[in-house]
């Protein structure tokens, strides 16, 4: 089944051999619609609308295949950023309806910055083929000899942030204590500096983020960039200790305070005196030790099980969940008074998925650390990754983050006999995505990243869409009843919101 979708910007040449020009021919796109069928032509158009919708009824007379026009809204025809968001958009919206589609770049149609873009993207971001056309040779495969890495793109488009650069004032150009946390997206470059901000006072910390997303080496790195860094760092899991020896781990006994206690028995707390204790997984922590944690934050001590004088301890609290713990804080499981205790400096981390740029970055580094690592282990092949390979890696949602993106490299790794690993190697590498790893509905719409390809009317259709096509299906296509189920005033506004997002 043919399952080719082309994708091409409607340039000025094409608009003239419409117009009846004997000396353009074709024009670009034209040619390549008449060279060969496709499942879809995909057009995106700045132009005017009624000179688009006139040149789409011209080349529906040079093919059968069905086209699609998009209405773009450029501020200019060599403004690289809006011409990326709209080409990926476009791209992502057609590869997200369902089938697996081979993608088509015409380059030759539009200005040259719009070619640019569909080689970034096709090097980069989407597996696509890409194509010129000239009257004299015709339609065929364009030759683009080199490759382009996905870490650089939001760099090109990207403005001059000065947040950052207000963020970095004061704080020297290099700080080596961050260096383990691989990144080069601006998300990542504003978090890291806030790190480096907090990192010289003792104030508390809360790290919130996914589990996988490195909450613990941001944790050792502010605790290695600040004033106790030759001091003690003890990490504890809060959701790893059994509920009835919490309290004895975190603030220690003596002997015999209870059956069992046959030494006394040093606290992390007083382990971690003049240094750092971090507190992983806070929001697991039973109610009646959140208590108790609390008196000790507030009195700078802590009573040993079984003691009659409580212990003075000097740490600096670093705390990280992958809660929300306002939202606990809201469903009574987490103490409001506690929260705000630790809720001084509060980052943020982001999933893989938001880190644009990151991805391909974090796949070379680890590739290099599971080469280094297994040089000494018998059989083994320096492994390279291909390009099919490495967009699958891409493309995959990666619920677990960092963690899962470096073990299903190992498995690869492990499991490839070659020196090269394939898209193939890559599949039986990866884990199912679980239901919980997978974004509700509600998440998807409310809480998308502003990165590029962002659009607010796209996600305002989306809401619109789901809601009309529910109402007319609940009411067996009766636009009346829908209307007022919607809250819309009447039948007629109805029909305009049809109208309106293509629906009627």
């Amino acid at each position: 089944m043919n399952n080719r979708l082309l994708f091409c910007w409607l340039g000025a040449t094409d608009l003239r051999a419409a117009s009846g020009q004997a000396d353009i021919g074709l024009g670009p796109v034209g040619q390549a619609a008449r060279s060969r069928d496709y499942q879809e032509i995909i057009l995106l158009n700045n132009w005017n609308r009624s000179e688009a919708e006139n040149y789409v009824n011209w080349l529906q007379g040079l093919t059968s295949s069905p086209i699609s026009l998009i209405h773009v809204e450029l501020s200019g025809p060599t403004k690289f950023g809006e011409i990326y968001q709209a080409a990926s958009k476009a791209v992502s919206a057609k590869i997200g309806e369902g089938a697996e589609a081979q993608l088509v770049f015409h380059l030759s149609p539009g200005t040259p910055a719009m070619a640019a873009v569909w080689i970034l993207l096709a090097k980069a971001r989407f597996s696509a083929e890409l194509i010129e056309s000239s009257k004299d040779h015709g339609v065929r495969a364009a030759s683009v000899p080199f490759d382009i890495a996905a870490d650089f793109l939001p760099d090109l488009f990207r403005k001059p942030d000065k947040h950052l650069e207000r963020l970095a004032s004061g704080l020297p150009e290099t700080a080596p204590e961050f260096d383990d946390i691989i990144h080069r997206s601006e998300v990542m470059q504003r978090i890291i500096l806030k790190a480096r901000r907090v990192a010289p006072r003792s104030i508390p910390v809360l790290i919130e983020g996914e589990s996988g997303t490195g909450k613990e080496l941001f944790a050792r790195a502010i605790h290695d960039a600040g004033p106790r860094k030759h001091k003690p760092f003890v990490a504890i899991n809060c959701g790893a200790i059994p509920s009835e020896l919490v309290e004895s781990e975190l603030f220690g006994h003596e002997k015999g305070a209870f059956t069992g206690a046959v030494t006394a028995r040093v606290g992390h707390f007083e382990a971690a005196h003049t240094g750092t204790i971090f507190l992983d997984e806070i929001g697991e922590l039973p109610k009646e030790m959140q208590v108790k944690l609390l008196r000790t934050l507030q009195e700078g001590e802590v009573r040993r099980i079984g003691a009659a004088q409580p212990r003075n301890v000097d740490v600096r609290i670093i705390a990280a969940t992958n809660r929300n713990l306002i939202d606990e804080v809201a469903a009574g499981s987490f103490r409001e008074d506690l929260f705000f205790r630790l809720a001084v400096a509060v980052i943020n981390l982001p999933p893989l998925r938001e880190r644009e740029g990151d991805l391909s970055l974090l796949i070379d580094r680890f590739l290099e650390r599971i080469n280094r690592e297994s040089e000494s282990e018998p059989g083994y092949k320096h492994k390279k990754i291909s390009a099919s390979a490495r967009n699958l890696l891409l493309r995959h949602p990666w619920p677990g983050n960092i963690r899962e993106l470096q073990n299903t490299l190992t498995r690869a790794a492990v499991w490839s006999m070659d020196e090269e690993l394939v898209e193939q190697d890559i599949r039986e590498a990866l884990l199912p995505v679980p239901a919980k790893g997978r974004m509700t509905g509600e998440e998807t719409i409310l809480n998308r990243p502003f990165t590029l390809g962002f659009s607010l009317p796209e996600v305002m259709k989306t809401v619109a869409v789901h809601y009309l096509e529910r109402g007319l299906a609940e009411h067996d296509g009766n636009k009346t009843i829908a209307a007022k189920t919607l809250g819309l005033p009447s039948y007629q506004t109805l029909t305009n919101w049809l109208k309106k997002y293509g629906l009627e």
